[in-house]
């Protein structure tokens, strides 16, 4: 049978995988056999749903093996043990997710077979679900359904077994199915194409915006948090800076529209040991702001870009600037973000290109009224291609309550100014169609900023500010004036002016040749290889 053929080479790739990237390959192939007739945004809950479900329990035996060695130490015997072993405190108290034994991955291997593999798994995630209110609504029940392949699904929780996640001290299982977890994010956001976009920014993207406000500490907001990109990274930079036991400095809220993507963020928080407030449901962060007391110290965020059907109501008193159009709601987001900001608080927002210069229905009244305010620290335009899901250029909207020397954090004094920065030539193909942010890219943009802020960090690494033609300029408000408040970094750094007056159709037409020249080096490559092959049938 072609199925049973197929096993066993899934399973000797695996074992001969060495690296974590192979072995996420290998998985992500075997699960995409199981695509099928499922729909596409279901298929994504069902992949990620087995993940998480082999995370809690890999979480729960490393506990378990922990406390076997603790009462082993304190001599207690074999008999006496088990009682200790299932002692749900134990766990809770080690915040790691109580799992029953009918939903413990071995149990599930072991039963797969003889009790039907897709019921097991919908009793197990109903069954965590039961015993973890936290998981209360989260995990999908979908497994157990006509249009599942329960052959192809039992060839997968196999792989998933069999893969090899954990194993070195630096390396715990957790991180690795962590990486796994946000590995097959990023692919389902490539395979849905600009749906994608909604529940996933690249990983450079969100590294850049954490790595510029520096959440060492305090409360970070995010009011459009698709499955929680911006939360697990900002996690990451504090386990860089601060070490794995700080991680829970940071208080993290976030509100997402969509259910699905919602659980999925619930998921994404839960397997990277974040305990996030993501409000008990979805909801539109316009309608119904989940949040509505919270002042942060950190805003960053990604939300929907130019979005023209929005919840908009003019009496609403977070349009301290002006009242947002009712077809664009970026300054809509502008607004709630500074509207959620404590007394020192900055945001990092990714928004569209022309956000930073638009004159359509009063949007640039709004912006020349928030420069007045002087809330805007600095702008990033960013490289084209780094958003696989949208052709539309992007830049970076970082704003600041504060922008004074702020006694004890010694800053320098930026109020009155915005410093500006032109990235739009930075970044590597990650491949024919997609770019990233290199480190280096990354460490240019962030120290910039940081050394115009005289941040601890930019003091610490003996960095300075200076302005650089072409790529970063500080200028005061007089200037920005002087622009008619544009706030397109090429206005002030020396790009050509004509790409910044169409900088999006500019992007698009290079976009688009781009693809053409590729497609016709396909082309040509086939023409080739039949030529050869005619050529080699020529009898001379």
């Amino acid at each position: 049978m072609a199925t049973a053929a197929r096993r066993p080479t899934d399973q000797a790739e695996l074992f001969s995988a060495s690296t974590a990237k192979e072995i996420q390959a290998i998985l992500w192939k075997a699960a995409d056999k199981l695509r099928g007739s499922i729909d596409a945004a279901q298929y994504k809950e069902f992949v990620l749903g087995l993940i998480f479900l082999k995370y809690v329990s890999d979480a729960f035996d490393e506990r378990r093996g922990e406390l076997a060695t603790e009462l082993a130490d304190d001599g207690i015997t074999e008999e006496r043990m088990d009682d200790f072993l299932e002692d749900r405190d134990e766990y809770t108290g080690a915040h790691v997710f109580w799992v029953p034994e009918t939903a413990r991955w071995s149990w599930i291997a072991a039963n797969a077979k003889s009790q039907g593999v897709g019921k097991l798994l919908d009793d197990a995630m109903d069954a965590v679900m039961a015993e973890n209110p936290p998981l209360k609504g989260v995990l999908p029940k979908i497994f157990n359904r006509d249009s599942i392949d329960q052959k192809r699904l039992a060839e997968l929780v196999d792989l998933i077994s069999d893969a090899r996640f954990g194993g070195t001290e630096d390396t715990p299982a957790q991180d690795v199915l962590g990486e796994v977890y946000e590995y097959f994010l990023g692919n389902f956001a490539r395979a849905e194409g600009k749906r994608g976009g909604e529940f996933y920014t690249p990983r450079s993207v969100v590294q850049l915006i954490v790595d510029i406000l520096e959440p060492y500490e305090g409360r970070v907001y995010d009011p459009a948090c698709g499955s929680g990109g911006m939360f697990v990274q900002a996690g990451k930079f504090i386990e860089a800076h601060r070490g794995r036991g700080h991680k829970a400095d940071i208080a993290v809220y976030g509100q997402e529209l969509n259910e699905r993507t919602w659980r999925l963020a619930k998921m994404n928080l839960a397997i990277h040991g974040i305990d996030g407030n993501l409000a008990p449901r979805w909801g539109d962060t316009f309608a119904e702001d989940k949040h509505a007391d919270l002042k942060a110290d950190f805003v960053m965020a990604n939300p929907p870009f130019n979005i023209k059907d929005w919840a908009r109501d003019e009496s609403d008193v977070r349009w301290r600037y002006g009242v947002p159009p009712k077809n664009n709601a970026n300054y809509a987001w502008l607004q709630h973000m500074v509207s959620k900001l404590g007394e020192r608080g900055t945001a990092g927002i990714v928004l569209a290109n022309g956000s930073m210069s638009s004159q359509s229905s009063g949007e640039g009244e709004i912006r020349q009224t928030m420069v007045e305010a002087d809330l805007v620290a600095c702008m990033v335009a960013l490289p084209a291609q780094l958003f696989r899901t949208t052709q539309i250029p992007a830049c970076l909207w970082f704003l600041a309550k504060d922008k004074s020397p702020q006694g004890a954090e010694r800053l320098d004094d930026r109020r009155g100014e915005i410093l500006f920065i032109d990235a739009r030539d930075m970044g590597a193909m990650a491949d024919r169609t997609e770019r990233v942010l290199t480190e280096a890219d990354l460490a240019k943009i962030a120290g910039t900023y940081h050394a115009w802020r005289g941040t601890a960090s930019a003091r610490e690494a003996g960095l300075s500010y200076a302005d650089e033609p072409g790529f970063c300029l500080s200028a005061d408000l007089a200037t920005v004036r002087a622009h008619a408040y544009a706030l397109t970094p090429g206005r002030y750094v020396g790009a050509v002016e004509a790409e910044e007056e169409d900088g999006e159709a500019m992007a698009a037409r290079i976009n688009g040749l781009t693809e053409e020249l590729y497609g016709l080096f396909d082309k040509s490559a086939e023409l080739e290889k039949v030529f050869r092959e005619q050529l080699g049938r020529v009898d001379v």
